[in-house]
């Protein structure tokens, strides 16, 4: 598997590089492009789709959008395999930090550039804090706006996080601590205090995640994008509940969520993503990552949601309203007609019947036992309204 390291190196080549020919891929496009595919196909070939959507949402929780350029598209693999994934059903706090000191995200964020005003470094150079990840952390990642900091908690938490960098020129290659950057001093964040030095950062995290407005944030963002758009606050309720008892156990939220109630009434209550969607199809096909990784990259791109490319640190939007105006409307029914011609073989009913099974309303059965054909029936199932959803 390609490293930090790996990434870096394509990197400082591509610098030294002459500019490429209009067309032409670097090393670094097609390092990225073959990562995409491996990701969209191990999406098709997973037997365990129900960790892949956990996965999904907590990429997407921790944005790190290669739309910022070559410092994010040469790590943000290497993010999802060594910060993701390892964590998706271990503890909250173990993922932020590990997200926090990744250099895809203090690279995205902006980290690497801030610098403690009154550390050597800063008095040397007269440069200063950027605050953009202590603002995302606290926005996005753990109390949310609904915790009320205020503008002076960004800035501690700003100074508190100076020094976290990463190296990308010479060994060890990845994240380092530049003590000469560090901002000198206790800071107070949430009214807590912390001290100076290396440690601050993982202890402010951990502060962080334990707080039960980051567990009331967490719990309505895993309803929204399981439940509904709108969550019931009953579910809201019990996961907050889950994190708060089990200290940010990610392994006990997956295990609650099939449970609720909630989450199967009624059915077909959250639209699919473009990814979501593309992915159900193929799969619902019998297609394999070897023969459409590719096609499923390129589908999901072209439908709105190309991979790993948030268009903000907030990540894709999780309604459907953001997804499903006229236009993405029409782009989906025009390539369900599409893959169902390349799916013709199948048998539409076996293919319903296994996606949907009794969930299918009666107007889907006769619908397709009227098509003209095979590609007709597969068409009207992938254009339906419930296979629209999940």
């Amino acid at each position: 598997m390609p490293t930090v390291a790996d990434g870096f190196r394509l990197w400082r080549e591509r610098e030294r590089a002459d500019p490429p020919a209009p067309g032409q891929r670097t090393p670094v496009d097609e390092y990225i492009l073959a990562e995409s595919i491996a990701a969209c196909a191990w999406r098709l070939d997973t037997s365990t789709p129900y960790l892949e959507r956990l996965v999904d949402f907590w990429t997407n929780h921790f944005t790190v959008s290669r739309r910022v350029g070559v410092r994010v598209l040469v790590t943000v693999p290497c993010f999802v395999r060594d910060v993701i994934r390892p964590n998706v059903t271990g503890k909250f706090a173990d993922m932020l930090v590990a997200a926090f000191k990744h250099p895809a995200m203090l690279g995205y964020l902006d980290q690497a550039a801030s610098v403690g005003p009154n550390s050597r470094l800063g008095r040397r150079t007269r440069r200063g804090l950027n605050e953009n990840l202590a603002r995302e952390i606290l926005e996005l990642h753990t109390v949310s706006v609904a915790a009320g900091y205020t503008q002076q908690d960004v800035t501690e938490f700003a100074r508190l996080l100076t020094g976290w960098n990463y190296e990308r020129d010479k060994e060890p290659f990845g994240t380092i601590f530049h003590v000469a950057a560090h901002e000198p001093g206790p800071k107070t964040v949430l009214g807590h205090s912390f001290g100076e030095g290396e440690d601050t950062a993982e202890a402010a995290l951990r502060f962080l995640a334990e707080q039960p407005a980051t567990h009331r944030h967490l719990a309505t963002k895993l309803a929204r994008h399981f439940v509904a758009d709108t969550p019931p606050d009953t579910a809201v309720a019990k996961l907050e509940s889950v994190l708060r008892d089990t200290e940010g156990d990610l392994g006990a939220v997956a295990r609650a969520l099939p449970s609720l109630p909630e989450a199967w009434k009624p059915p077909f209550s959250k639209l699919r993503n473009p990814a979501d969607y593309v992915t159900a199809v193929y799969r619902a096909c019998g297609a394999s990552g070897k023969d459409y990784g590719e096609a499923a990259f390129k589908v999901a791109s072209a439908l709105g949601q190309p991979l790993w490319s948030a268009l903000q640190p907030n990540g894709w939007p999780d309604q459907g309203r953001d997804w499903l105006g006229p236009e993405a409307a029409m782009q989906r029914l025009d390539w369900a007609y599409q893959v169902a011609g390349q799916f013709a073989r199948q048998n539409p009913m076996a293919v319903l019947d296994a996606t949907l099974g009794p969930l299918a309303p009666s107007e889907t059965r006769q619908a397709m036992r009227g098509a003209g054909s095979p590609q007709d029936a597969l068409a009207l199932l992938f254009a339906s309204a419930e296979f629209q959803r999940r």
